[in-house]
């Protein structure tokens, strides 16, 4: 075998793993990276209910935390890959899961944009408001709610004080991430006429962005081109790490 012809078999081989890799992603984890593109993205899922310490029934579709951390990781240090897209279509979930993974997402060198479409609800608002940018579909909605807690809890001053404390970081969270405001957010979430069996909001997508939770009302072609702009407009994210 020539030289040529050995390069030409290694590059084949080196295809067919990534596609194979690729496809592994896709199937466990809802992860796909798009190589033939003008910039190389990554595109993150965050879909049915976000599992945390506990899991949940196995005819429940999930996104587990314990795959979108080290995930986050391993794009945040990828030389290769220029930007993150998160998809969104949740109705919530863990509460620190989601949050941890909101932090994780907004503390990113790495360009990144959020689109929400179908919903954004409850600690999905975290995670859509985490990116450098956010999008929606004028057809989804996101729930705010204040915390609760499924199962017993004690009825104590102590936890009182425990939901309290949690539902603050969730608020300072979000207010700090996007440009609505802490006065109109508790608002929302303490809303009684809007909600049958529960208190809080439910907001669309125009809403959403008049409130400015939202940065945008868009579609995927507007958040594939908002992220290139993020992408061409950015720094070398490690400008000193030799390459």
């Amino acid at each position: 075998m020539t030289d040529s012809e050995e390069k030409r078999d290694e590059k084949d081989q080196t295809e067919t793993q990534r596609a194979a890799d690729q496809a592994e992603l896709a199937e466990q984890n809802g992860q796909v990276v798009a190589h033939n593109a003008k910039h190389l993205i990554h595109c993150l899922t965050v879909i049915g209910e976000v599992e945390g310490h506990y899991v949940l029934p196995e005819r429940t579709k999930t996104t587990k935390y314990e795959h979108i951390i080290p995930a986050l990781v391993a794009i945040e240090q990828d030389r290769s890959i220029e930007g993150l897209l998160i998809i969104l279509n949740t109705v919530g979930g863990d509460v620190e899961a989601g949050l941890a993974i909101a932090e994780l997402l907004a503390g990113m060198k790495t360009p990144t944009v959020s689109l929400v479409v179908g919903g954004g609800h409850s600690i999905g608002v975290p995670l859509a408001v985490s990116a450098k940018r956010s999008f929606i579909v004028p057809s989804a909605t996101m729930t705010i709610h204040p915390v609760r807690m499924n199962g017993m809890i004690v009825g104590v001053p102590q936890t009182l004080s425990y939901f309290k404390k949690m539902q603050d970081r969730i608020v300072n969270f979000v207010t700090a991430n996007s440009g609505i405001s802490e006065q109109q957010f508790r608002a929302l979430m303490m809303e009684t006429e809007e909600l049958v069996m529960d208190v809080g909001t439910v907001v669309d997508g125009e809403r959403a962005v008049e409130l400015g939770l939202i940065d945008s009302l868009g579609g995927l072609s507007d958040a594939v081109a908002c992220l290139y702009g993020l992408i061409e407009a950015g720094e070398e994210r490690y400008p000193d790490d030799p390459a």
